[in-house]
């Protein structure tokens, strides 16, 4: 009997790398927990866009949010690349990953001071409780696996390097730290590509792409969540008007859309090489980004159909329509380009995206925008039976 059909997890076990080419490698019950726990961060950050838009400082909301939100999502590209190569579930590991839980947490907390005061000392906190606990993990890989012993000790280096730098960040002038903002995130982001010059890890290409898979559902049940809360308010507050049931089904109709496109093929073929995977990883800041984003757009939408913002019309329905054709753009760029389909494509989906963007000067953006996107997912229906 293997120590994983044991009842009980196992104090101790050498972290060897774990076959790429396992079957049937599926997402644990600790990974699970472990996004659940990162979804709480991504609808926080979220709630703080919708009310920086709604108040009109979209502007500074946008920064905020794509700092905060690098932060939560390369967090958990460390732990969930390195539970594809070294998953061993032994109590140590599970403790690990439970101070990751907490340092997300601890983020989380500092979420609201980092939109309104912009007081990143919480968040800071959280990450580096996070990454030094990733650290922790390759230390131990690389005492155990000696074959992966230089990617390893690369990995530590670079982690220990760049979250110096991180915390030397707090102390910059608050009118400097944006600008150094994008070579700290660049830096973080050429770590793996020098660790796994080394040697590459043994990561999972099926269960990378359903963890990702899986994060992707979470962020999109949070829009569903965001844009449900709002219109309960709402409904609650005897605000209910025809209007606010126009942004509700059109909200509806793009997650759905949304859901539907970016399932359509299975994303393990995608990662066929680390550069592929790179880029396919790298490239999925933009598709979570993005659909947490819509969440807080369908939230600021309710707002001004019941008139709690003093926005304009084409602000609110921009805060829709900017997520739902970045989602496109992206999602065509990570699965639908790679796998050669029908040349329609290539106007397709991008022409939907610009679409979707002349949606935003119409009276329903949020309507017209579900109607387009089910539109596109209906051609690419038709499109698949025809071949």
């Amino acid at each position: 009997m293997s120590n994983r059909d044991q009842l009980f997890t196992p104090w101790l076990q050498t972290m060897t790398a774990r076959d790429p080419d396992e079957p049937h490698r599926g997402a644990t019950p600790l990974e699970l927990l472990f996004d659940l726990c990162f979804v709480v961060a991504v609808a926080l950050v979220a709630a703080q866009f919708h009310h920086a838009v709604s108040e009109n400082h979209a502007a500074t909301g946008v920064l905020s949010y794509l700092a905060v939100f690098f932060a939560i999502w390369w967090a958990w590209m460390g732990f969930t690349w390195f539970a594809s190569a070294y998953d061993v579930d032994d109590v140590p590991y599970r403790l690990a990953t439970f101070v990751q839980i907490a340092g997300v947490l601890i983020l989380a907390s500092g979420v609201p001071r980092a939109f309104t005061q912009h007081d990143f000392v919480l968040p800071v906190v959280g990450y580096t409780v996070m990454r030094l606990s990733l650290v922790s993990q390759w230390l131990r890989a690389a005492r155990a696996h000696p074959e992966g012993r230089a990617t390893a000790m690369r990995y530590v280096v670079g982690i220990v390097v760049s979250q110096s730098a991180w915390i030397g960040w707090l102390f910059m002038p608050v009118g400097s730290r944006m600008p150094l903002f994008a070579p700290l995130a660049l830096f973080d982001l050429a770590v793996p590509i020098w660790a796994e010059s080394a040697r590459r890890t043994a990561w999972h290409p099926h269960h990378i792409s359903e963890r990702y898979g899986l994060f992707t559902l979470i962020v999109l049940g949070e829009s569903v969540l965001a844009a449900t809360t709002a219109v309960q308010h709402a409904v609650g507050a005897g605000e209910a008007t025809a209007n606010l049931y126009t942004v509700a089904a059109g909200g509806l109709l793009i997650v759905l859309s949304l859901w539907w496109l970016y399932f359509a093929k299975p994303a393990e073929r995608f990662l066929t090489s680390s550069r592929a995977a790179f880029v396919w990883g790298y490239g999925h800041y933009l598709v979570f980004g993005s659909a947490a984003a819509i969440g807080a757009g369908l939230a600021v939408n309710v707002d001004h159909a019941t008139h709690h913002t003093q926005i304009s019309g084409a602000a609110a329905g921009a805060s829709v329509t900017i997520p739902v054709a970045v989602f496109l753009l992206v999602v065509y760029l990570l699965h639908i380009r790679p796998q050669h389909a029908f040349a329609l494509h290539a106007l397709l989906v991008p022409g939907t995206a610009v679409v979707v963007l002349a949606l935003t000067f119409t009276s329903v953006p949020v309507l017209a925008t579900g109607l387009a996107v089910v539109a596109l997912v209906a051609a690419s229906v038709a499109i698949a039976h025809r071949r």
